[in-house]
């Protein structure tokens, strides 16, 4: 009979899972300031992530937000909120891939 020991992959892995989803949140943060619209700058500026025991909320403390998200501004048709949603998408697609 032989025992053979090798490194426990699966702890490894579950540690690298974790480390990529607590940063889901800053990404998330850094990908909506990317895409919101830019005037005077007002919007990148009072735009805030309140992190939290769960994560993390984007907070758009200006009057105009919602307008912005509903495709008023030319330079972010689609908003903020969906361009978002799509790179968190793909990010956890990409993460989450069968090897």
């Amino acid at each position: 009979m032989t025992v053979r020991v090798t490194r426990n992959t699966m702890t490894k892995s579950v540690g690298q899972i974790e480390k990529d989803i607590t940063r889901l949140p800053n990404q998330a943060f850094n990908e909506w300031k990317k895409v919101t619209p830019e005037d005077t700058g007002n919007a990148k500026r009072k735009t805030r992530l309140k992190k939290n025991a769960k994560g993390g909320t984007i907070h758009a403390r200006y009057p105009y937000a919602q307008r912005l998200d509903n495709g008023w501004s030319r330079q972010a048709p689609k908003g903020m909120y969906e361009p978002v949603l799509e790179f968190l998408r793909r990010t956890l697609s990409r993460r989450f891939r069968r090897k």
